[in-house]
């Protein structure tokens, strides 16, 4: 029970920080290239991985649907390589944050429906209630939230207490989501969006997260997964090759298309791609739920972690390697510059 209960802490808090890493001003400079990656990067793994699923899974149509959002989702795992790099002013790097938005929320957001279809509470109704919910939820946390958090941080500067209050406002979020029709990891992503510009202690935040909540989380998912059925099971290993393919093939279709619509370098694309390629938080929500709902079997539920494991691998061995080739560009380009421009010198 304490690992269920830290697990979604942890779930929360993973998809918390993951809206803490959305820079707004980034997606407003590059709304265009984010908006168009962010519709390639959900609507290709989604087309891709139903019909996959549907027909060589043999999965019915909304367990298809729901395992190909899981496709469609990322989470930016291999961001603080491009950190570390000094790079994160990169066009592809804000394209792909940008686009991240888009996708997990249209991910999550599916999620919600396919969970509202199974418990047979899909009509009209259900989505006049859904769209009137969801403006009055967005309402409150756009113009509530940064007012309230404003003035406490002003009030009060001690430190436990703010981040204390932060805490109490991720799980209002999540709570509010709930009670709005959407599921509590919406209202938690929502929540670091929105807070992400008034949060002054983020390495206590991430410590907190990174030591405690979040390995509690992945503790809890690891107890789920059976290994004697992952490998004793022909069906399982299928599965799990299955998904880790159409997953990472899906990313790379999306982060190519990115690339040729908007004529950018191979770097580039390899940046977008290595990047968006990582399944980890609202895949496993995903999984999760859909594991709860009579969804998914074991076998989705243990193909899934695999899954997770080998993206994970790919984004950081390619991000690594595309932030290495973006340094060497830019230096490269300032030298040229430092020889080319031979005009006075300026501050």
């Amino acid at each position: 029970s304490s690992f269920q209960i830290f697990g979604n802490v942890g779930l929360l808090y993973l998809m918390f920080l993951a809206g803490l890493e959305m820079d707004i001003n980034d997606f407003k400079k590059n709304k265009t290239q984010g908006i168009v990656f962010g519709l390639y990067t959900f609507f290709i793994p989604m087309i891709l991985g139903t019909t996959i699923s549907y027909y060589t899974l043999h999965f019915n149509l909304e367990t298809s649907i729901l395992l190909a959002s899981m496709y469609a989702s990322h989470t930016l795992v291999a961001y603080p390589i491009v950190s570390r790099y000094g790079i994160s002013r990169a066009t592809s790097v804000t394209t792909t944050i940008a686009g991240t938005i888009i996708t997990v929320l249209g991910a999550l957001i599916i999620l919600a429906v396919i969970a509202g279809m199974q418990q047979g509470e899909i009509n009209e109704i259900f989505w006049i209630r859904l769209l009137i919910s969801i403006t009055i939820y967005c309402t409150i946390i756009i113009y509530s939230f940064p007012r309230i958090t404003r003035w406490f941080f002003k009030k009060y500067d001690d430190n436990v207490s703010q981040y204390i209050f932060v805490l109490a406002l991720v799980f209002s979020a999540s709570f509010m989501a709930q009670l709005a029709g959407l599921e509590a990891i919406i209202g938690a992503f929502f929540a670091g969006v929105v807070l992400n510009r008034f949060i002054p202690l983020m390495n206590r935040i991430e410590f907190v997260g990174n030591a405690l909540f979040i390995p509690y989380f992945l503790i809890g998912v690891g107890m789920l997964i059976n290994l004697h059925g992952v490998f004793s099971s022909t069906e399982a290993i299928i599965v799990a090759i299955n998904m880790s393919i159409v997953a990472t093939a899906s990313k790379w279709i999306a982060a190519w298309f990115t690339q040729k619509t908007f004529k950018l370098p191979k770097v580039d694309r390899n940046m977008i791609f290595g990047l968006s390629n990582a399944q980890a938080a609202a895949t496993l929500a995903a999984v999760l739920i859909g594991y709860d709902l009579g969804l998914f079997n074991s076998n989705v539920l243990n193909g899934t972690v695999i899954m997770i494991l080998v993206t994970c691998t790919i984004s950081s061995f390619v991000t690594e390697k595309a932030a290495r080739e973006l340094v060497t560009k830019q230096q490269q380009d300032d030298y040229l510059k430092d020889k080319i421009d031979t005009g006075e010198e300026r501050i």
